[in-house]
């Protein structure tokens, strides 16, 4: 467990899932610079190859936390910013598949932390709002660039711009989730049952942004790697 300016991470080990858990129910568990960078070491310093990202009591994450933010000057607010974007590019390139089990209020950069995670799996209760323009502001840490990519430009603007709220079966229709389940931790289990590399080479090879001819020729030559590993086990298949 890491504690410090009131955020607290906790980390559990379970096999071949690590559980992070934002554990500060009181403020919906909304992060702090300090928060944010052991949410960053408890992601990335793991060998599981899986992690389980979850929040603590009734929201999954509120963001930055407002008291933090409304205390900064311009300097201090883009140092935030910057952290931000860099503990959501460490989530995304983490070696563990990474899973974002929301449950209940997903807001601001709650949201874009979810956005840089490999799944994002809701329950029912689950919401989502990027509500940074109701005070002048907007999603910082990242979200400006993965929103588009993940729903399209359209619904991106809509959230953005508009600031509301969606359930979890609407945020399911537009991409923003992967699956609408009343069991999100299962789906953690589900990808952890596979084989370690392949699930981390999997990973690399969906983000891999070279171009279409590298892509195919890095692709060919993990699968040939993948085929020569696991030849017994193929073989077994087969009988």
């Amino acid at each position: 467990m890491c504690e410090r300016d009131g955020t607290v991470i906790r980390t559990q080990d379970c096999d071949r899932v690590r559980v992070v858990t934002l554990d500060r129910p009181d403020r919906r568990n909304a992060l702090t610079p300090d928060g944010l960078d052991a949410l960053e070491a408890a992601v990335t310093d793991t060998d599981r190859p899986v992690v389980y990202l979850r929040g603590e009591g009734p929201a999954f994450c509120a963001g930055a936390d407002l008291d933090v933010v409304a205390g900064l000057d311009r300097e201090a607010a883009e140092a935030f910013a910057e952290r931000g974007q860099h503990v959501a590019d460490a989530v995304e390139d983490a070696d563990s598949a990474v899973v974002a089990g929301i449950d209940g209020p997903a807001r601001g950069g709650g949201v874009e932390l979810a956005l840089a995670c490999d799944l994002r799996v809701a329950t029912p209760d689950a919401t989502f709002a990027e509500p940074g323009v109701k005070l002048g502001l907007f999603g910082a840490w990242g979200g400006t660039a993965r929103l588009p990519g993940i729903v399209g430009e359209g619904e991106a603007l809509d959230l953005a711009l508009s600031g509301r709220t969606v359930d979890a079966e609407a945020a399911h229709r537009m991409g923003l989730v992967t699956r609408v389940t009343d069991d999100p931790r299962a789906v953690a289990d589900e990808l952890a049952a596979n084989d370690p590399e392949t699930l981390r080479l999997v990973k690399e090879r969906m983000r891999d942004d070279s171009p279409p001819e590298v892509q195919q020729r890095r692709e060919t030559e993990v699968f040939g790697r993948l085929v020569e590993r696991h030849a017994d086990a193929i073989a077994d298949r087969r009988e």
